[in-house]
């Protein structure tokens, strides 16, 4: 019965619009005061102490960081030099923009870690261009968030840090390193459709008409940015600083460079960039701390053991359950953000993940491209809401080409599930 109580009023809450974390804390403390009517105290104090429990977490501290350096490089000029250096290489032509977009938003990737920060830096740059040289708006739109999902698997990585926070056995080192090679192929299976779609229907004629960028002068101005996440992450492999202290690296780096080398940031801007990153940082940070308390109250409603011996018993085997959770993930990533989904239903299904002793660092590789999937999946996409805001275009005029694009990336899932290598390999080879 308070099973029960608990999903359908967290289903109730997130149909009338309540916020994801909000539900997901009112819905637990109202299981937890349910299950504990005959004590004094309605076991209420388990309230505030998972809400604090949910919060101490040292690699948590990277979240906000990783946060504000998205918005530093959003604004330091990065971007554009980046773009400017990616055609001088490449050139122009039909389904270049595309392939430099997509570039772009996969080397952004190892630097901020965070989907709609590399969409609004990207497409910022991206879209503009990409409209002047002949593509359809919703095209641009569509590949840009399509890029952008690339981030949260190649590190840093944001939803690789909530994980390790949910799956101890998993360290941030390890699942950096796992999301680094299905992360390039994800790059490449969505460069492959979108210059296909380019040409097949004749977008970006009059991209060949425009300049092409001296490439010496654009590598020089793109030097700054791409030693960024040679910082970054060479540091951390070298040992210099944990993934929390390369977070604070890169904000003073990005500040360096945004204030003294391109001059795009000034001191008043520091102001709204401050408060643009505390505002994103408070909703995940509230949203990690509430789920805190849900994922207790299945806990302490012994919920999770009943429901992993039905899957493991339900005879579809090993594979038969993996597809099933994909497809259940593939449809709530069509509701639900990234760490929301999971927030709620890591708990759940690392019990099934331990039964068939998959291991935890590719089952996290697995979900989080299926996360990276839902950024751009309608009607809730982060990453697409933010590049449709920039084109100035309804969501769903979208869908045509996203279609393409969900479905070459969801092949790199099923090559991850086939070859789990892919995924383990680099971080075995690095000895973490």
């Amino acid at each position: 019965m308070i099973v029960a109580l608990l999903f359908v009023a967290f289903l109730l809450l997130m149909v009338i619009g309540v916020p994801v974390g909000v539900s997901l804390g009112v819905a637990g403390t109202l299981a937890i005061v349910m299950s504990n009517l005959d004590t004094q105290w309605f076991g209420l104090l388990a309230v505030p102490q998972n809400f604090y429990a949910g919060l101490a977490k040292y690699p948590l501290l990277a979240i906000p960081m990783f946060v504000l350096v998205g918005s530093i490089f959003d604004r330091s000029g990065v971007a554009s030099r980046l773009v400017n250096f990616a055609i001088a290489i490449v050139g122009r032509g039909p389904g270049m923009l595309p392939l430099v977009a997509i570039a772009v938003a996969m080397f952004l990737g190892g630097i901020s870690g965070s989907g709609p920060a590399c969409a609004a830096a990207v497409g910022a740059v991206m879209i503009g261009a990409m409209t002047k040289a002949g593509y359809p708006k919703s095209f641009s739109a569509s590949i840009v968030a399509a890029g952008a999902s690339t981030d949260i698997l190649i590190p840093p990585s944001i939803a690789f840090i909530v994980y390790s926070i949910l799956v101890p056995q998993a360290s941030v080192p390890a699942l950096f390193a796992a999301g680094m090679i299905p992360g390039i192929l994800a790059g490449i299976a969505l460069i492959i459709p979108a210059v296909w779609l380019s040409r097949r229907h004749n977008m970006g004629l009059l991209e060949s008409s425009l300049p092409r960028p001296p490439f010496w002068r654009s590598l020089l101005e793109a030097t700054w940015g791409l030693i960024a996440p040679v910082l970054i992450l060479g540091g951390m492999r070298m040992g210099l600083f944990t993934p929390t202290e390369a977070a604070v690296v890169a904000v003073f780096y990005g500040l360096f460079i945004g204030m003294c080398v391109h001059r795009t940031i000034k001191f008043r801007d520091l102001f709204l960039i401050l408060r643009e990153a505390a505002e994103l940082s408070a909703v995940i940070m509230l949203v990690v701390t509430l789920a805190g308390i849900f994922a207790w109250a299945l806990s302490t409603l012994s919920v999770i053991d009943p429901i992993t011996n039905a899957i493991v018993n339900s005879g579809l085997g090993e594979y038969g359950v993996l597809s099933l959770l994909i497809v259940l993930l593939m449809t709530l990533g069509m509701f639900l953000d990234g760490i929301s989904i999971f927030l709620i239903f890591v708990p759940l299904l690392m019990p099934i993940a331990n039964a068939y002793h998959w291991d935890p660092v590719w089952f996290g590789v697995l979900l989080t491209l299926k996360v990276a999937l839902g950024q751009f999946t309608p009607p809730l996409a982060v990453n697409l809401m933010v590049s449709c805001r920039i084109a100035k275009v309804p969501m769903e005029s979208t869908v045509r080409w996203v279609v393409w694009l969900l479905a070459s990336m969801f092949l790199v899932l099923v090559l991850v599930i086939v070859f789990p290598e892919l995924a383990l390999w680099l971080p075995r080879y690095l000895g973490y």
